[in-house]
């Protein structure tokens, strides 16, 4: 059965602008007041995940009143059910958690749990940043050197490592533009659980994308006389049912248990890497090997339009 994958490139590419501009249109708006989503990893500042047994019902507006009596400005405070709150500030001294969770106890006759306290100073967190950019700069390279060595016996072996970097970049506006959202709508926040998240989508889709070459290469060679887009779309095709099962079977129910049944503090992260893992196996058959074809055909001298010549058989 013929699909014409190929043919219908610049739809799946403007799919993947309506899901990546807002998210970043959003991010952007964020940025502008000051209000990105950067959690305390890289930031700095104090994390206190407690659990209050009352037979009242504390609010987060409640403790942020706390917070600011004690003199700590513009904490952050969300509730994530089953009577547990997490708060986030600007880094505190030793004795106010104590304090905070003793003036809890006394205002709400509760049992307080301290479920974690994690501290991480600014200097740390700007080292986590820089390290995090560093991190990616370094796998981009480290990829482009690999596949251009590895493809080396066909024709323009570079174009490989180039296309999957451009489509390793689509993955990873897709997972900022998702957690932009995220954050508008459920509080959710950058921070090390996010980095890990948006390395391992990184490490899944590079692996999807050299797959789906591989298959171009092999065809190289055996297909000599057809059009390189029917070849393109030819491999595609004959990768399409492995690469979905593949990511379905070994990590995507997975990670959708983990949604909908794993607990809260899991919930960002298993999300994060739900949908960062799906595009990484869109964007192998949907992004990556149709930049190939335009990189052959150079569209962009006629405007992106295919030209006849390229056309399938």
């Amino acid at each position: 059965m013929y699909i014409d994958i190929i043919g219908k490139r610049y739809y799946f590419f403007v799919l993947s602008l309506i899901i990546i501009i807002p998210g970043l249109l959003l991010g952007l708006i964020m940025a502008n007041n000051d209000e990105l989503p950067l959690g305390i990893d890289f930031t700095g500042g104090t994390l206190i995940e407690i659990r209050i047994e009352s037979d009242l019902d504390p609010q987060p507006a409640d403790i942020v009143i706390l917070y600011r009596d004690l003199g700590i400005d513009e904490p952050k405070v969300q509730t994530t059910g089953q009577g547990t709150y997490v708060s986030r500030s600007s880094l505190l001294s030793e004795d106010i958690p104590g304090k905070i969770i003793d003036e809890l106890e006394k205002q709400y006759n509760a049992v307080v749990t301290v479920l974690r306290i994690e501290s991480v100073g600014p200097t740390i967190g700007a080292e986590v940043t820089q390290r995090a950019a560093l991190a990616i700069v370094v796998v981009a390279f480290i990829i482009v050197l690999y596949i251009t060595f590895a493809f080396r016996g066909i024709p323009n072996a570079f174009r490989y490592g180039v296309c999957a970097i451009i489509a390793m970049l689509h993955d990873v506006l897709v997972v900022f533009s998702i957690t932009f959202i995220g954050s508008y709508f459920w509080g959710w926040q950058i921070d090390a659980l996010f980095l890990t998240a948006l390395l391992t989508v990184i490490g899944f889709s590079v692996q999807d994308k050299i797959v789906v070459f591989d298959r171009i290469r092999e065809n190289t060679n055996i297909y000599r006389r057809i059009p390189y887009e029917t070849l393109v779309n030819h491999s595609i095709v004959q990768t399409l049912s492995r690469s979905i099962n593949t990511q379905l079977m070994t990590v995507e129910f997975m990670l959708l248990a983990l949604v909908l049944f794993g607990g809260v503090t899991l919930q960002q992260f298993a999300a994060t890497m739900l949908v960062g893992l799906a595009f990484g196996t869109y964007s192998s058959i949907f992004v990556a090997a149709p930049l190939l074809v335009i990189w052959d055909s150079q569209e962009w001298k006629t405007w992106f339009h295919r030209s006849k010549s390229t056309a399938p058989a």
